[in-house]
C-alpha cells in the first residue's frame, strides 16, 4: 500500500512542485481526485487565494490549466466549477481512449519483452486485489491511491508498446484522469474477480487481434453507467451555475521521492 501511494504521489509532484501556480494546481486537482470537489462544485478564486495564502495570479493560472485539462470550467461574471461533461464528451473520450489503448495492447502482444510481460501480470494481480479491498474500504486516501495505481498500470501498458507517442497522447488528452473523475461519480459494483489479470493474460499473449479486442472490451466496461451517473449529477442543485465558496482544506503536498513498482 505504501508503494502504491508513494508512486502516485511522486507522479503528481514533478515539475510543478516549485511554483506557486503549480502548488495551487496540485491542491485543487488533488481535491477533485479525492472526490472532495465533486462534479459541478463551484469554486471561488478569491477564497482559494486566501486559503492557499497566494495572490490571485497563481490561482488564475492554475485554474486555467485545469480548464485546459478538462477538469474545470468557467463562465464570465458567474464563476468556476468542476466540469460537468456532456454525454458526447464522455463518449468521445471513450472512443479516443479505446483507439489508443487497443493499439498499445496490440503492440505489447507483439513485441513486449518477457520481463515487461511479467511486470504487467504482477501489476494486474496487485490492482485486482486493491479493487477488491476498495469495495469494502471507503477510506478516501486508499481509494485515491488505488485510482492512481490504476492510472499507472494503463500508462505502463502504453509504455511497453515501444511507441512513446502513444503514452504521450494518452497523457496529453488527460484520458485516464478524466476516467478517474468519471469513476468517482459513478456507483461502482464490484469488478469481476480477475478483471485486470484476465485482460493482461490476453494482452501478454501472442495473439495481437485478441489483445486488441480484450482492451476494447475493457475500456468500454461501465461506459453506459457513467453516462447515466453524470446525467444525474447535472440535475443536482449543487451543479447549478451560482457562485459559492468551496473550501480547500488540504495543505500543499510535501515532496515524495519516486519509486518504481516492483
Amino acid at each position: 500500500m505504501l508503494m502504491v501511494r508513494t508512486m502516485w504521489r511522486a507522479t503528481v509532484q514533478t515539475s510543478t512542485r516549485e511554483t506557486l501556480s503549480g502548488q495551487a494546481y496540485l491542491a485543487i486537482k488533488n481535491q477533485i481526485l479525492h472526490g472532495q470537489l465533486t462534479m459541478g462544485a463551484v469554486l471561488s478564486r478569491r477564497t482559494l487565494a486566501k486559503e492557499l495564502g497566494m495572490s490571485m495570479l497563481p490561482i488564475c493560472t492554475a485554474i486555467q490549466r485545469l480548464e485546459e485539462e478538462g477538469l474545470l470550467e468557467s463562465k464570465p461574471r458567474v464563476g468556476t466549477r468542476v466540469r460537468l461533461p456532456t454525454e458526447q464528451d464522455i463518449r468521445e473520450r471513450h472512443v479516443i481512449r479505446e483507439a489508443l489503448e487497443s493499439q498499445a495492447a496490440r503492440l505489447v502482444a507483439g513485441k513486449a519483452t518477457l520481463q515487461q510481460r511479467q511486470e504487467l501480470a504482477r501489476m494486474a494481480g496487485q490492482l485486482d486485489a486493491l479493487y477488491r479491498r476498495a469495495s469494502t474500504d471507503p477510506d478516501p486516501e486508499f481509494l485515491f491511491a488505488v485510482h492512481g495505481y490504476h492510472m499507472q498500470f494503463h500508462l505502463r501498458i502504453a509504455e511497453f508498446s515501444g511507441i512513446s507517442a502513444l503514452r504521450e497522447l494518452i497523457e496529453k488528452n488527460n484520458l485516464l484522469v478524466l476516467n478517474w473523475l468519471y469513476d468517482l461519480v459513478t456507483p461502482q459494483p464490484p469488478l469481476p474477480f480477475r478483471f485486470h489479470a484476465d485482460l493482461i493474460q490476453v494482452v501478454t499473449g501472442q495473439d495481437v487481434e485478441a489483445a486488441e479486442q480484450a482492451m476494447r472490451k475493457h475500456v468500454r466496461f461501465g461506459e453506459e453507467a457513467t453516462v447515466r451517473a453524470v446525467a444525474r449529477a447535472s440535475t443536482s442543485p449543487d451543479s447549478r451555475w451560482r457562485l459559492r465558496s468551496t473550501p480547500i482544506t488540504e495543505s500543499i503536498p510535501a515532496p515524495v521521492s519516486a519509486e518504481t513498482p516492483q
